[in-house]
């Protein structure tokens, strides 16, 4: 049997940046993505090693899938940010009102201004996002001293602490090691889990260096995450 490959053109993003651009979480971004299977979606994930990346398959209505290196998710993070972010680059700037992944429930997409620097943000349904557990620790460096360990030892665990509680300044890292993860860089889908725990704005310093805005929304049952986004350019995959 011969073996049918193809080869995609992706943008690359990094996602929750910080205020200078740099670290946030990888993300590809493929376009016109219609006629391609979950199956391409996954392996691609898996190939560049990155924790997720998009399928743009509607754009006029901002319509996306989200994969994985090992499933298809209703709703994440630094994808939906990302997503947001680059349809409004490529419609001069604006970004889509309503998103629409394709699991979940639509979302609302904005800008806010931030001292000067543009933060995209999304409301997402609390329900569409994976059931992240989380462990609280007594001090920042025990979340710096974690080790990674072997995929599926933590599922899905975001381990936190205050860096400055009243400021709501959180330092975190997230471990998914069920769904081929065993470290994400930042997590979006776990910083508004966290901040409709916590009944209050924060911002998460996660990772390597990677800053992420959350809160609650005014609704039950829904929050919002925000943060910056920077595009590493285009490359040709060949699955």
């Amino acid at each position: 049997m011969i073996a049918l490959t193809e080869t995609l053109d992706v943008q690359v993003l990094r996602v929750f940046a910080d205020r200078a651009g740099g670290h946030g979480n990888e993300l590809a971004v493929v376009f016109d993505a219609a006629r391609l299977p979950a199956e391409s979606g996954i392996r691609l994930t898996a190939l560049l090693g990155f924790s997720e990346s998009v399928f743009v398959d509607d754009e006029p209505r901002a319509g996306f899938r989200i994969f994985t290196p090992a499933a298809e998710l209703r709703l994440a993070g630094h994808p939906t940010v990302g997503v947001a972010w680059v349809l409004g680059e490529r419609a001069g700037g604006a970004v889509p009102e309503v998103l629409r992944p394709r699991l979940a429930a639509p979302v609302a997409a904005w800008r806010e201004q931030d001292e000067g620097d543009s933060v995209v943000w999304f409301r997402g349904a609390i329900a569409d996002t994976p059931p992240w557990r989380f462990v609280r620790l007594d001090d920042p460096a025990e979340v710096d001293a974690l080790e990674v360990e072997a995929a599926g030892q933590r599922a899905h665990h975001q381990f936190w602490a205050w860096l400055d509680e009243a400021a709501g300044l959180v330092r975190a890292r997230t471990f998914a090691g069920d769904v081929a993860v065993p470290e994400d860089e930042a997590t979006g889908s776990a910083a508004i889990r966290l901040a409709d725990l916590l009944r209050r704005p924060i911002t998460v310093r996660q990772g390597r260096g990677s800053v992420l805005h959350a809160r609650p929304a005014a609704e039950p049952g829904w929050a919002e995450v925000g943060g910056r986004v920077v595009s590493d350019g285009w490359r040709r995959v060949t699955l």
